[in-house]
């Protein structure tokens, strides 16, 4: 039976891989001419601290284990708590404070001041180059992207498929007035349709003044990537949104490092963090973080109250589905963390926010 799985197996990488090819999703990215604060060498972008690099026996293993090891409790059986949202429930919201709605997985919807901002949003189905595989979606957004109100900011981290999703993109690029992204991803946008004129690009520590506030692209320990050949070739990273009442920060992916306590020291504190809580394995464990690691995070960035993100939407670990959550309220209640865990669609406010509720415990 093992070998049967391991033949399968690699029949789907050969297939995904012509597939691949066959599509020209091969990137074409331009090199990055100017200096950086980000390191950036040999045409890639690098973390400040090495990652322990995987060979191509490590690569395959992995690869191997994806396709035969068994999944146990990986999808939900219980039906995700969502609160439809309306825009009549969105232009009902005041503009004098900034409220927010967790769409799924690290899709966030601000109303920051009156002005709708969107961070990571990905609608589609799957959470991948295609939508005949892949990650499935758990749940649907809250709202969809027809019904969404014209956008004045959409902020990207970083463009793997579960963050930067192109079908997404092509129905707000008429709808949005800005983009944010981190250098490098301005190209996969333009190719996309998006006017040049709409984008701007950031380097780690790099600021925007805004009518609300600031905005700062800020460090992570991750990678990126979207297809054949331009593995860090664009930059990855958080972001930070200081209004003149509000402070919060927003991880991306990343593997817990020393940035998240300068990011503290240099914008902190913040009133609510969203702090990537899940996809996390011993395989990986450099890029992404262990729900303990997420508190320590929080506290490093001096976060009042800490939101876990990058759950609860789409199957891209081994751990449960639940695991994430079950883990990061325990690690919470030890370390005297204060957390909020709304359902999708749930819409507040930072001077509001939602308390610790465990939806995912609830009967199916």
């Amino acid at each position: 039976m093992f070998f049967i799985k391991l033949v399968a197996a690699l029949i789907v990488m050969l297939g995904l891989a012509i597939y691949i090819v066959n599509n020209s999703i091969k990137a074409k990215v331009s090199p990055i001419e100017e200096v950086t604060s980000a390191p950036y060498e040999g045409l890639k972008f690098h973390n400040t601290a090495p990652r322990n690099p995987m060979s191509f026996s490590d690569t395959a293993a992995l690869w191997v284990r994806f396709f035969t090891e068994k999944k146990v409790d990986t999808t939900p059986d219980i039906n995700i708590p969502l609160r439809p949202v309306s825009r009549a429930d969105l232009e009902a919201l005041s503009s004098d404070t900034l409220h927010m709605v967790k769409l799924g997985h690290s899709s966030i919807l601000l109303k920051v001041y009156g002005e709708y901002w969107l961070i990571d949003p990905v609608f589609s189905d799957r959470a991948s180059p295609f939508q005949f595989v892949g990650p499935k979606r758990f749940h649907q957004p809250p709202i969809s992207l027809e019904d969404l109100p014209p956008i004045d900011k959409v902020l990207i981290s970083h463009n793997h498929y579960d963050h930067l999703d192109k079908a997404s993109i092509k129905i707000l690029l008429a709808k949005t007035q800005q983009f944010l992204v981190p250098k490098g991803v301005d190209g996969d946008l333009i190719n996309w349709g998006v006017e040049a004129n709409k984008i701007v690009t950031f380097d780690w520590w790099q600021e925007l003044q805004t009518r609300q506030g600031l905005v700062a692209f800020t460090p992570t320990q991750h990678f990126s990537g979207r297809g054949m050949g331009d593995g860090n070739a664009t930059l990855w990273g958080s972001w930070v949104i200081k209004t003149p009442q509000e402070s919060v920060f927003f991880s991306g992916d990343s593997g817990y490092f020393s940035g998240f306590k300068e990011i503290g020291d240099k914008y902190g504190p913040f009133d609510l963090t969203m702090v990537e809580t899940g996809a996390y394995d011993k395989d990986w464990a450099d890029i992404h973080m262990k729900p303990e690691e997420s508190i320590q995070a929080h506290m490093d960035l001096q976060g009042k109250v800490m939101m876990p993100i990058h759950n609860g939407t789409f199957d891209l670990a081994f751990h449960t589905w639940h695991d994430p959550f079950d883990r990061v309220v325990t690690e919470a209640e030890r370390r005297e963390v204060t957390l909020s865990t709304p359902e999708f669609g749930r819409i507040f406010s930072i001077i509001d926010l939602p308390p610790l509720t465990p939806w995912w415990q609830q009967a199916p």
